[in-house]
């Protein structure tokens, strides 16, 4: 059974940084690509980055050039660095490995991120 580990979240103060972790565990095979998505309070989920197979990577426009995914295939392991935070980014943060002949979506049980003063 597949099981995805987030840590890393907390209490940050705008203009602060964090780095959010999230290892997969179990039976994971072909993997297609690894993502973050954030649900910010009384908002739905959305896509925050996402890392392919090849490495290549894709960003929501709202944190270009601030957030950083990147990956460790040896670890199963896919991390999220985020600079420069601001108080729209507090959300609970979601990873998810798409896996599998017939992909598959696995997700994590999320992590808080608070941004502010």
């Amino acid at each position: 059974q597949v099981q995805l580990v987030e840590s890393g979240g907390g209490l940050v103060q705008p203009g602060g940084s964090l780095r959010l972790s999230c290892a997969a565990s179990g039976s994971i095979f072909s993997i297609n690509s690894m993502a973050w998505y954030r649900q910010p309070p009384g908002k739905e989920r959305e896509l925050v980055a996402r890392i392919f197979t090849g490495g290549s990577t894709n960003y929501a426009d709202s944190v270009k050039g601030r957030f950083t995914i990147s990956k460790d295939n040896a670890k199963n392991t896919v991390y999220l660095q985020m600079n420069s935070l601001k108080p729209e980014d507090t959300a609970v943060y979601y990873c998810k490995y798409t896996a599998g002949w017939i992909p598959t979506d696995y997700w994590g049980q999320g992590t808080q991120v608070t941004v502010s003063s």
